[in-house]
């Protein structure tokens, strides 16, 4: 497992498998799946918050799941 700090309040953490979870602040939004694509939550935080997935997503395509997914990814 592996703790990327990205900015503050934007962190990026690897688990064993290679799936990557993004975490604002302390929720998990956004992923990069180990089979391979993206997911993000479809759940609407804060303006700060969809600034951090848009970023980590890079123009990206990603499936919109419940927050329930992305909080058992993590």
């Amino acid at each position: 497992m592996t703790l990327n700090p990205i900015a503050p309040n934007h962190t990026e953490l690897t688990i064993n498998d290679g799936t990557c979870i993004l975490f604002s602040y302390k929720t998990p939004v956004a992923a990069c799946l180990a089979e391979g694509g993206f997911i993000r939550t479809a759940k609407k935080w804060s303006p700060t918050t969809s600034r951090h997935i848009n970023k980590w997503l890079d123009g990206a395509n990603a499936k919109e799941v419940e927050q329930a997914v992305l909080d058992a990814l993590a």
